[in-house]
């Protein structure tokens, strides 16, 4: 797993994980930027990911750091909302 990263030029946030073969590949998020909250238009991993479990784990790291750097996120793509409605815990990004 490689570090989570917040590629602001692309208004992207991305991490990478190991897939099954031992290969890194990527789980990412666009966003737009309102003020101090993030819309979150799009989440997606890669296909050798799917079904792992990093996008979970992508998403979760999304989340602690949205609460370290203390702002909020708008989920708008499916995954993003249905993943923070599972997540409760961390209702307190969500805005």
């Amino acid at each position: 797993m490689t570090d989570f990263r917040d590629v602001a030029a692309e208004q992207r946030y991305e991490q990478g994980f190991t897939d099954a073969d031992g290969e890194t590949r990527r789980v990412w998020a666009d966003y737009s930027v309102q003020g101090n909250r993030r819309a979150l238009l799009h989440v997606e991993a890669e296909d050798e990911l799917r079904g792992s479990g990093a996008a979970g784990k992508f998403m979760q790291n999304l989340a602690d750091h949205a609460r370290a750097g203390n702002h909020r996120l708008t989920p708008v793509c499916s995954y993003a909302v249905a993943w923070f409605r599972r997540h409760r815990d961390y209702a307190d990004v969500v805005g």
